[in-house]
């Protein structure tokens, strides 16, 4: 393979995985704080142990998910300068602010969220976790800011050999970001309601004895998985009245698009019509639970087929008809370059995959004992 294809191989693998833990995390952040908001006004010890649970496998998955991301500024700047030099001072603006909110505000309100378990008020500390959810969607706002900048380079011109950045409003309000941010909000809680789903329908397999705390999940799980796929299957319609003529119509772009479409609408209808109207009944009729089981894997292969229709429909441009892929890619890479840099960040990437993968499946399995999150080993305040 030559050089470029092995770049844009690297960038789609490295993505790919790292998108896996953000569409989680997306979905896991206010399902969590909707738990704790029960918590606080009803004051069921239910609500307490739902809000633990689930947010020791946010919290897992969350902690291995910024190293992903650290991996995918790497990728950035080995092998993209010329990115960064054409457009860095448009393109790296979101990008900045999306460090400064994650990496700042959001794994500040995380920490007090996680450290102030019979330590701060009540109130504070359901601030706390809203604030966490607030701020995880502002880092995807402005991320899918910058990616929507490649799509569409609005409030920029081409100065030189350089872009400037003259019309901030245009580029936060550009025509696709308005309907791509929201799809990817409702394909985060589609799929993190689907883990619960899933997860529920394990343990309720397994004929646990903590039936009324598995039931509980899988119908909040139901319940937002409904809501999650009907803001992703209307936004992404949405999105098709803004693409410009050209895009989607290679075959790479074309499988991926296709894919997620037919099992999206297939998706849609299961859980809209037949998972919702019966969900009274989904946690006693163990005959569906495998059925629940192999779809949670599902919303993680969409999130990353439309991921991949939306970069390979943008080719063979890196930014839509000002700086092509090839211009983009670091002069002076070779092929053997490439593929150590590769190998090592697939290895890394998915090392963290598995890692992640099996940590939240020891939770789960275990169910909600002996939990860490939220176990206080010292006197502190009630609530």
């Amino acid at each position: 393979m030559e050089a470029l294809e092995l770049a844009r191989l690297q960038f789609a693998v490295t993505g790919s995985l790292h998108f896996l833990f953000v569409v989680l995390t997306l979905g896991l952040a206010p399902l969590v704080a909707i738990m704790h908001t029960r918590w606080v006004l009803a004051g069921k010890p239910l609500h307490e142990r739902l809000t633990r649970f689930w947010g020791q496998i946010y919290v897992i998955n969350y902690a291995l998910g910024v190293v992903t991301g650290l991996v995918m500024e790497f990728q950035f700047g080995l092998s993209w300068s010329g990115l960064s030099h054409y457009a860095g001072d448009v393109f790296g603006a979101p990008l900045a602010l999306e460090t400064l909110v994650a990496f700042f505000l959001e794994s500040t309100f995380l920490g007090l969220w996680i450290f102030g378990w019979g330590r701060l008020p009540k109130g504070a500390h359901l601030a706390c976790i809203w604030l966490v959810t607030l701020t995880a969607y502002a880092s995807a706002f402005f991320i899918m800011a910058a990616n929507s900048f490649l799509q569409n380079p609005a409030g920029a011109l081409a100065r030189g050999d350089h872009m400037e950045l003259v019309d901030v409003g245009a580029l936060f309000t550009n025509k696709t970001l308005v309907f791509s941010f929201p799809h990817v909000v409702g394909a985060g809680l589609f799929t993190g309601a689907m883990v619960l789903v899933g997860a529920s329908a394990y343990q309720l397999r397994r004929r646990t004895s903590e039936v009324e705390f598995f039931t509980k999940s899988l119908r909040t799980g139901v319940t937002m998985a409904s809501i999650g796929i009907f803001l992703t299957i209307g936004f992404g319609y949405a999105q098709f009245a803004g693409i410009q003529d050209g895009k989607f119509k290679g075959d790479s772009a074309a499988v991926p698009l296709g894919f997620m479409i037919e099992i999206g609408q297939l998706l849609a209808f299961v859980v809209l019509f037949l998972m919702l109207p019966l969900i009274r009944f989904l946690p006693r009729w163990r005959w569906t639970h495998p059925l629940l089981m192999l779809m949670t894997p599902l919303p993680f292969v969409l999130a990353i087929m439309g991921w991949l229709a939306r970069e390979l429909g943008r080719q063979p441009w890196m930014i839509w008809e000002k700086l092509t892929v090839a211009d983009a890619m670091t002069p002076g890479l070779t092929p053997p370059m490439i593929t150590g840099s590769l190998v090592a960040f697939a290895a890394v990437l998915g090392l963290l995959a598995l890692v992640d993968y099996v940590l939240i499946a020891r939770v789960v399995r275990r169910g909600p004992r002996d939990l860490d999150l939220g176990a206080v080993r010292e006197p502190a305040l009630t609530y």
